[in-house]
């Protein structure tokens, strides 16, 4: 059903299908949408307008400022601009704030979306207390894991972290996609700070994750360079016990740098899928999966239930940031494989009851609407 009152959007930046998913869900409801993005890197996202960096040499460099200022003229006389970072484009901070400004002033309104790395999200996690653990945190303890130290340097007293400071002062409004982003934001800023979960086109994504047969066909995508930042290590140690333990009951489909095509035909023979060991809850690669009606094993905490109100459906495994931990819930899979068929109808209809595309983009007309 469309929406009473049209309006012209422009979602800048793209994190794992975000925007454009949001953009169709915004289409089905009547309102004119441009996205304008690099495809997120080598995933090759579709995108309205596309600006790729292709390198930092002089060449490339100078290739690519022709190519925003080109695009930048596309980027003027909007109802709402929403940002999907600070850094919504392959540029130093400094080169950032005017472009920002030059969208203040050329549009009605100015988002910020809350879905990831940021200046906010390091120093909360930091902070120790807000979080039980976290990618930089466990409980009291501060990571000293490459990447966490590196990130923490990246957004610690620098350009980036101060553009993201006047950018969040500035702005009608934040939107947070995920319960740990949200609570990061709204102590800074509750009166414009919201919730919405991230969208997922639940007309293009079927159920397709297959019953169990004779193994439980668990799957785990590896990131060499983020394994242990993102717990990927612990967890894959913890299902090779399982199935060194019981190879009769289970089997491991592992993806490792494969092309993305590949990744999802591995990924829909799978039952199970284990993600993100730190986070609280699922982002766009588990609810993905839950979509198509595969059990997540990963963040599922029940602060993620309680900011959805979810009274009553409990899909995820959740688990914590231990060996043990993984190692006991997977084995409980692997010797229960009863239990995945309730498991999956529940994911699919976790994603239908919060996360479909058309229900989130209202979401965010109304919080535009009344914002700014």
């Amino acid at each position: 059903m469309a929406s009473s009152n049209k309006m012209k959007i422009l979602l800048l930046g793209e994190y794992s299908n975000v925007h454009w998913t949001l953009a169709q869900g915004l289409r089905s409801l009547g309102h004119e949408v441009t996205v304008a993005s690099n495809g997120d890197f080598w995933k090759n996202i579709p995108r309205d307008i596309s600006v790729v960096r292709h390198g930092y040499g002089m060449f490339d460099t100078l290739r690519y400022v022709v190519a925003v200022k080109r695009a930048l003229r596309r980027m003027k006389g909007y109802d709402v601009v929403q940002i999907i970072n600070p850094l919504f484009l392959e540029m130093k901070a400094e080169r950032i704030r005017p472009i920002y400004k030059y969208l203040r002033n050329n549009n009605k309104k100015v988002f910020m979306g809350a879905y990831g790395m940021d200046y906010y999200w390091v120093t909360t996690c930091r902070d120790c207390h807000t979080f039980r653990y976290s990618d930089f945190n466990f409980g009291s303890h501060l990571r000293t894991d490459d990447i966490a130290m590196r990130d923490a340097a990246d957004w610690l007293d620098t350009e980036k972290g101060k553009l993201n400071r006047e950018i969040a002062a500035d702005c009608d409004g934040i939107i947070a996609g995920l319960y740990e982003y949200y609570a990061c934001y709204h102590p800074h800023f509750p009166e414009k700070t919201t919730f919405i979960p991230f969208p997922i086109n639940t007309d293009e994504i079927k159920r397709v994750s297959p019953a169990v047969s004779d193994k439980v066909r668990f799957f785990i995508g590896i990131q060499r360079t983020r394994s242990r930042y993102k717990g990927t290590d612990v967890m894959l140690r913890a299902l090779e016990r399982v199935v060194a333990e019981h190879p009769d009951r289970c089997e491991i489909s592992m993806a490792e740098s494969v092309p993305y095509p590949q990744y999802c035909s591995m990924l829909d023979s799978s039952q199970v899928l284990l993600d993100q060991l730190y986070s609280y809850t699922p982002a766009m690669n588990g609810l993905l999966a839950m979509a198509k009606g595969m059990v997540l094993v990963g963040g599922g905490e029940e602060e993620n239930y309680e900011i959805l109100g979810e009274k009553e459906l409990r899909p995820i495994i959740n688990v914590l940031p231990d060996e043990n931990n993984v190692y006991e819930r997977l084995t409980n899979l692997a010797l229960h494989p009863e239990m995945i068929s309730r498991l999956q109808a529940d994911s699919r209809l976790y994603i239908e009851r919060h996360h479909d595309y058309r229900l989130v983009a209202q979401q965010y007309i109304d919080f535009w609407t009344k914002n700014g």
